[in-house]
């Protein structure tokens, strides 16, 4: 579905991207590991065109998207992707009902007097019923994160980009959160690109695991056999070990 070559992002002297190469099948989840400033977060922004690259091609279902300049055709490309913000990013002002049809409004055609009936059944897709008229201050961190993703849903996206989905959450919880991730991807199809630092739901969820180190993509394997990789880098990572290749400044 997506094909990413030779990509660069910097800001300002600080080169984040330096020539990223990567390929994410439709269908599939794809998750994108590494550590903290490694670029992950930049990534995903330059897919769904919040960032613009300055060199390198996006490639999306055949189409290069990667220096779009007129806002319809941006439009047009980001009704494609839903994205999680690591926070959920709802609004706190509104209820769960309308923050979950918030999009519709802005990136639909969608009849007004459909959104309870897409609300109800989106919340219900993520495991939640009844809660429409609640405010996002009186749900727990994992009702809020649902909500977030029933509202990314409302909008059928082809695909959805999370951004440390299970950040902040107990270990039951971001259960949960992983079976949700591949419930959808068994009952819509949808496209699942995911960051985290989560190793265990990681290997849990990935059909493909990419690690991306110095700005450039390190290792890009199936689950098992990123698992079982000997690649240096990726080996540290998995095994969250001080000795290898990859020093951190430790101050004392």
């Amino acid at each position: 579905m997506i094909e990413i070559k030779n990509l660069k992002k910097s800001f300002g002297s600080k080169h984040i991207l330096k020539g990223v190469d990567l390929k994410i099948n439709g269908g599939e989840v794809t998750t994108i590991v590494g550590g903290s400033g490694t670029g992950k977060s930049t990534l995903i922004k330059c897919i769904i065109r919040l960032l613009e690259p300055e060199d390198g091609q996006i490639i999306v279902e055949g189409k290069d998207i990667t220096h779009i300049k007129s806002e319809m055709e941006l439009a047009e490309h980001r009704r494609n992707f839903g994205y999680l913000f690591q926070e959920g990013a709802l609004f706190d002002s509104l209820t769960v009902g309308e923050n979950v049809a918030f999009g519709l409004k802005y990136l639909t055609k969608i009849p007004k007097a459909d959104y309870p009936k897409i609300v109800k059944e989106k919340l219900a897709l993520v495991g939640l019923k009844d809660i429409e008229n609640m405010k996002p201050s009186e749900l727990s961190g994992g009702m809020k994160k649902r909500v977030a993703l029933a509202r990314v849903l409302a909008k059928n996206p082809k695909a959805i980009l999370y951004d440390e989905p299970t950040s902040g959450l107990d270990p039951i919880m971001s259960a949960v959160i992983n079976e949700l991730i591949l419930d959808l991807k068994k009952k819509l199809g949808v496209t699942s690109v995911v960051i985290t630092h989560d190793m265990k739901s990681a290997f849990e969820i990935s059909n493909t695991m990419v690690m991306l180190y110095n700005g450039k993509v390190e290792l890009a394997a199936q689950a098992e056999k990123f698992k079982n990789t000997k690649n240096p880098y990726a080996k540290q990572f998995i095994e969250g070990s001080v000795k290898g290749p990859i020093q951190m400044a430790i101050t004392k």
